[in-house]
């Protein structure tokens, strides 16, 4: 029997790109291969949109959801897409529990990749690097991958060891190992993907990289300054001296 699988959408101020990403979601799970995934359910996480974001997912919600693909919505205050996810980890039913970004930047014909590493695996990692070696994310504008460059520098020495692309808003768990780290998590900025990563390491969880196709797409609302630096950095510090009492649940090589 195959897993019921929960796809966890966070969106904030999305109404402009929520809509065509759902449009996209729905068709694609009409295919033969989205209905080879069996029992797919979607959740978005409203995080305290004020652009009718939450109205645009309710409605499309009545429009879409049915038995063979319901679709709800969780609204919760403010708090930034480390929130949003968490919030909707720990509220998801399902076997399998996948969070992906809301503008569909990962195609959601990607979906079995992570379903099937799921299947020998804890935690499927969406990858933007191809086996290749070649860089998805080379799409994106100069500065971005500047930034991503020296961010991943720092976490690899600090925290999350040889993973090389932390930050794929494309992630898959087994609903116990979700449960186990969302409930840990405490950072709740876009370093969130850093942190889960340290713990599942800490926990003894495997992990299984899943190089996945992807696309920049335009609208993002996270700027570079000043202060999103300092806090990046800070986020970035403070993670081991957060979860140093964090114990293995796995033995090594499990």
């Amino acid at each position: 029997m195959s897993p019921a699988i929960t796809l966890i959408l966070p969106a904030y101020n999305e109404v402009a790109r929520l809509g065509p990403a759902l449009d996209e979601l729905f068709a694609w799970l009409a295919t033969d291969a989205g209905r080879a995934l069996g029992d797919v359910r979607i959740l978005v996480v409203d995080d305290g949109s004020d652009d009718g974001t939450a109205e645009l997912a309710r409605a499309r919600a009545a429009a879409f959801g049915s038995p063979a693909v319901p679709m709800s919505v969780l609204s919760v205050p403010h708090g930034g897409k480390g929130s949003a996810v968490r919030a909707g980890m720990l509220a998801a039913n399902g076997d399998l529990l996948i969070f992906t970004d809301s503008d569909m930047a990962t195609p959601p014909d990607q979906l079995p990749k992570l379903v099937d590493a799921l299947s020998r695996a804890d935690i499927a990692l969406g990858s933007r690097i191809q086996p290749d070696g070649s860089d998805m994310r080379a799409s994106q504008p100069a500065f971005r991958r500047i930034l991503g460059r020296a961010f991943h520098v720092f976490a690899s020495l600090w925290v999350v060891g040889p993973i090389q692309d932390t930050q794929c808003g494309f992630k898959g768990f087994t609903r116990s190992v979700a449960r186990d780290l969302f409930t840990m998590q405490r950072v709740t900025s876009f370093v969130f993907d850093v942190e889960l990563i340290y713990l599942a390491r800490r926990r003894g969880y495997k992990m299984e990289v899943v190089p996945i196709q992807w696309a920049d797409r335009r609208g993002s609302r996270m700027r570079a300054r000043p202060g999103l630096a300092l806090r990046v950095a800070a986020d970035l510090l403070r993670i081991p001296f957060l979860h140093r009492r964090v114990t293995r649940v796995r033995p090594a090589g499990s």
